[in-house]
């Protein structure tokens, strides 16, 4: 097993605390974000400090998937969860199916994308607009489905850390949190053969934040294994609250996703490591999805196998990593000399469509620690070195944690960025 280097281990517990401190925007605050290089005036009227996915500039609103992933790395309060928490729930749709001039709808029980400090729910990438001119393509017509599974793993840990089942009897806007965090798993589309969460071109929805710019249709790798994981969660809560039928059930589900994992997301070679991110547009070799069916270890000891053979394979010929950033897709298996993706509005080489990134390294060093420690020491002294190099505190143009980074600088992009340091320490430091 790895032993991590204490010094490196404290480098990183402070550069986490500090980018978390970065996106804390305490109430009243008035701030500039930015986005597309046009400032945006906000003033934070929630009456608590929020915290965004990145600091300086960057982000200016809370996102449900990242403040979780803050929040998983131990440096943020329980208070400062719970009132998170409690704003995500108060705005999820209540109300019947809501369909907008855009073409998109927002479905009974939706949870939020992001919400921004003035406390208004925007439902869709890409905008930080709240009212009917939100969402469709090539944002989505339906939500992101990631939130839905992103809000019970929040309660999770916020249950896990007090031990306090009563949280779950609390009301918010008429409805318990428990009632919501049912209502919230049963809204993505799954496959009831395989468990797998689908989308289609009709009603499509973003599987996963961090590829909100490629567009995929069919069954989602990522998005059905956060379902593996709501699913376990759901269930280890209601065994707490003794609804063992409903614990039973969940059971089930999490079984079912977990033994259809590798039949469904396979791809055609058999000699690939890599599975792929979706069944239909957009399936291609995904680094990142492969990563976390291993983490959750939900692949069969012949298949677990062969992926971190490709994995140490692709690592060694420099195809998936730099600077202990990992890339969505590998190198060589872009779906043509244009473009990682086959369908994404991204530019090639750029943020998610080719671009490196932090946020999932955690995933990899874990996975390789069980079986090849000499490797995960080796890939957790690359991402620390890259972190203490340009870390953010030293001041402009440094600026890492950043959210992607790359191509002789040109792919560096959203500084201090949270998940990029905070999921990683999670993971190896809290076992989230």
């Amino acid at each position: 097993m790895l032993a991590f280097d204490q010094d490196d281990v404290q480098f990183l517990a402070g550069l986490t605390k500090a980018t978390i401190d970065s996106a804390r925007v305490e109430p009243l605050r008035e701030m500039v974000g930015v986005q597309d290089g046009t400032p945006i005036p906000v003033r934070n009227t929630l009456g608590f400090a929020a915290i965004r996915p990145a600091g300086l500039k960057a982000y200016p609103a809370i996102w449900v998937q990242d403040f979780t992933m803050g929040y998983s790395s131990g440096f943020v309060s329980v208070v400062e969860g719970f009132s998170h928490l409690r704003l995500i729930a108060s705005l999820q749709n209540s109300g019947p199916e809501r369909r907008l001039p855009t073409g998109a709808v927002i479905p009974a029980g939706a949870i939020p994308d992001h919400i921004n400090l003035d406390g208004t729910p925007v439902f869709f990438p890409g905008t930080y607009a709240s009212g009917p001119d939100q969402g469709g393509e090539p944002w989505g017509i339906c939500p992101p489905l990631n939130n839905y599974f992103d809000f019970i793993w929040l309660a999770y840990l916020l249950w896990k850390d007090t031990g306090d089942t009563a949280m779950f009897r609390e009301k918010t806007v008429g409805r318990t949190l428990l009632e919501r965090l049912t209502t919230a798993y049963t809204v993505p589309p799954a496959d009831p053969q395989t468990g797998a969460v689908f989308t289609t071109p009709e009603r499509r929805a973003v599987g996963f934040i961090f590829i909100d710019q490629i567009y995929m249709t069919g069954r989602m790798l990522m998005t059905s294994l956060e379902r593996y994981r709501a699913a376990r969660q759901l269930a280890e809560i209601h065994q707490a609250l003794g609804d063992l039928s409903s614990a039973r059930q969940y059971e089930h589900d999490a079984e079912l996703i977990g033994a259809n994992i590798e039949r469904v997301f396979r791809g055609p070679e058999a000699s690939c490591g890599w599975l792929r991110a979706a069944t239909g547009v957009s399936g291609q070799a995904f680094v990142w999805g492969t990563l976390y069916a291993l983490y959750l270890d939900v692949l069969s000891p012949p298949v677990r196998k062969r992926a971190i053979d490709q994995i140490l394979e692709d690592l060694e010929a420099g195809q998936i990593m730099f600077d202990g950033a990992l890339r969505h897709v590998p190198l060589n298996r872009d779906a043509s000399p244009t473009t990682a993706w086959e369908t994404t509005i991204a530019p090639h080489n750029r943020y998610q469509n080719g671009a490196f990134w932090h946020t999932p390294i955690g995933w990899l060093v874990a996975v390789l620690d069980r079986e090849h420690p000499r490797h995960a020491a080796a890939v957790f002294g690359q991402y620390i070195a890259q972190l203490r190099k340009d870390d953010f505190r030293q001041g402009e143009p440094h600026g890492a944690p950043w959210e992607c980074l790359g191509w002789a600088g040109k792919a560096n992009q959203n500084p201090a960025f949270v998940p990029s340091v905070a999921l990683p320490y999670g993971v190896l430091f809290n076992r989230r």
